[in-house]
């Protein structure tokens, strides 16, 4: 079974109230209907970093975004993993800010997870960076997954 990495902006999306922009009522809608219809059948999985994440904001929905990742399988922190995240900011590749980016990124790819399902286009999912960063994972000697949103994974169950 395929396996997918949950980060931070998918319960966020899955749980927020509804938007008035266009684009962000639609990933919303994207991502409860690709949760709704059983997450394209993955095995899903998530880690700590993303665990704390959610539960940081207004308490209510911390406490739904929480909730929504029950039961989901919480990946270790390993040294590798911890290595990697940091030469994935040292490199340049994902700014210090970033860091947590880096984390969900690395957690991903030390565990061997097929993919990382975001709406995080700007550090993660980012189509300028993405050759870059394959590169640099694979040199660790890791295989970066394919980072995707639930749109993007919406749209092949309806073609299958």
């Amino acid at each position: 079974m395929a396996t997918a990495y949950i980060e931070t902006t998918i319960p966020s999306y899955y749980t927020a109230r509804n938007a008035r922009s266009i684009i962000q009522a639609s990933r919303q809608l994207a991502t409860r209907e690709w949760w709704d219809r059983g997450c394209s059948g993955f095995e899903l999985v998530t880690s700590t970093e993303t665990l704390n994440e959610v539960g940081e904001g207004e308490p209510v929905l911390a406490s739904e975004r929480i909730a929504l990742l029950r039961g989901i399988r919480v990946l270790p922190v390993t040294g590798e993993a911890a290595d990697l995240a940091q030469l994935l900011v040292t490199s340049g590749l994902v700014p210090n800010i970033a860091t947590p980016d880096a984390v969900h990124i690395a957690l991903a790819s030390v565990h061997q997870i097929d993919f990382l399902v975001t709406w995080n286009f700007k550090h993660i999912a980012n189509p300028h960076i993405r050759e870059r960063m394959r590169a640099k994972i694979n040199e660790s000697g890791f295989h970066m997954p394919v980072m995707c949103s639930p749109e993007e994974l919406l749209n092949d169950d309806e073609t299958v």
